[in-house]
């Protein structure tokens, strides 16, 4: 689909060789003992960019977040933030600010004066320090509750305030530890798209640690998906979700079917993959790099496989199972489907319809899916 010259497309710096990176991590490394947290990362992150650190409890992400703002000294490598190497500099000194997950705020003060509280120890006017406090709370909706205790807040208002007094010093670069991990599934997709918004007014950088996948999905700019102080895959949302570039990517982002099989026919312009597990072949409409054979991983994800009573045409990309299970989310269904091999299919389709085909449990269905759905990784 083509966007109309109208609609401004959201710059790309980091596909810009000339583009100079406002933070710059060189061969970083963080050891505990023998432990290492961190392990050799390079990555290049650009003004203005929402940039999300995704991966489960223990990857290193808060360690590597930790070193951005001073509160960890790197084993070895470099932190540059806006071309100054961040070595033997304070976190007081950097140019950075931390909103922490347990927000940190001070119960003994109001919203006011929490958020105040940073502007003081600097040394502020008092003019100037009511001005930026009051400027700030209108931008995170919190003006009417400036003289009411933390303990008068909901979790979302105190998110809020710990977002505040987080941003009224201006910094350049803002790290935020798992931001939204205390608020509940709607208050936090609501103020995800406020995250946004707010930071799309104050052109700050973020820099985000989530363990949550959609969350990761919904803010970022780009991802840096983390295993074993490793990033893994760096990319947009959707090269992340659409092109998995390893087994780990493709299971740990979204739901997925991963099917192993044998390179049976490889040329420049598809493959085909006969596999056991899925008791038929895997048409690819691309070729890729690896040797006749060879083992390899299609990765199809849920919603891209069509299911019908009648079967399709074609041999390649036709399975038959019997659905096991189904699970009504209002917007779309589950459908759990069980092949002859004993391997499970989950397939997802959207509920358009109030009367759609009714298919139902222990009934015998066909599965198909595209050539170009199926994405084939080695490793």
């Amino acid at each position: 689909m083509s966007i109309p010259a109208t609609v401004p497309l959201k710059p790309a710096p980091w596909k810009d060789p000339s583009a100079r990176p406002y933070v710059q991590l060189e061969r970083l490394t963080k050891k505990f003992g023998d432990f290492t947290a961190v392990d050799d990362i390079s990555l290049k992150i650009y003004q203005g960019e929402i940039f999300c650190l995704l991966g489960a409890s223990g990857c290193g992400k808060t360690t590597l977040l930790r070193m951005l703002g001073g509160f960890e000294t790197p084993t070895s490598g470099k932190i540059l933030i806006d071309g100054e190497d961040m070595a033997g500099v304070p976190p007081y000194q950097r140019p950075v600010n931390m909103m922490f997950q347990s927000y940190a705020i001070f119960p003994h003060m109001n919203v006011e004066q929490n958020v105040a509280f940073g502007l003081k120890q600097d040394g502020v006017s008092k003019a100037q320090i009511k001005e930026r406090v009051a400027t700030m709370l209108d931008l995170v909706k919190m003006g009417d509750f400036a003289r009411r205790k933390p303990h008068q807040l909901s979790g979302g208002q105190r998110q809020r305030v710990a977002l505040a007094r987080s941003l009224v010093k201006r910094p350049k670069l803002l790290l935020l530890d798992e931001p939204l991990g205390a608020l509940d599934k709607k208050l936090r997709e609501h103020t995800q798209f406020e995250l946004i918004s707010l930071q799309e007014k104050l052109g700050v950088t973020f820099v985000v640690v989530t363990h949550d996948q959609e969350e990761a999905m919904t803010l970022a700019s780009r991802i840096g998906v983390m295993n074993h102080g490793e990033i893994v895959q760096t990319g947009t949302p959707s090269e992340i979700y659409e092109f998995p570039s390893t087994k780990f990517v493709a299971d740990f982002i979204g739901s997925v079917n991963m099917f192993e099989g044998k390179l049976v026919e490889d040329e420049p312009n598809y493959v085909r993959i006969q596999s056991d597990e899925l008791g038929s072949t895997i048409f690819v409409n691309h070729g890729i790099s690896s040797p006749p054979q060879a083992v390899v991983w299609a990765a199809i994800r849920p919603e891209k496989i069509f299911m019908s009573i009648a079967r399709p045409e074609g041999t390649d990309n036709i399975v038959q199972g019997a659905v096991q299970d189904i699970a009504y989310l209002g917007d779309l269904s589950i459908f759990l489907v069980k092949l002859p091999t004993g391997k499970v299919v989950r397939v997802t389709r959207p509920n358009t319809s109030r009367h759609s085909e009714e298919i139902t449990w222990d009934q015998q269905v066909y599965l198909n899916w595209d050539s170009t759905s199926p994405v084939v990784v080695t490793r």
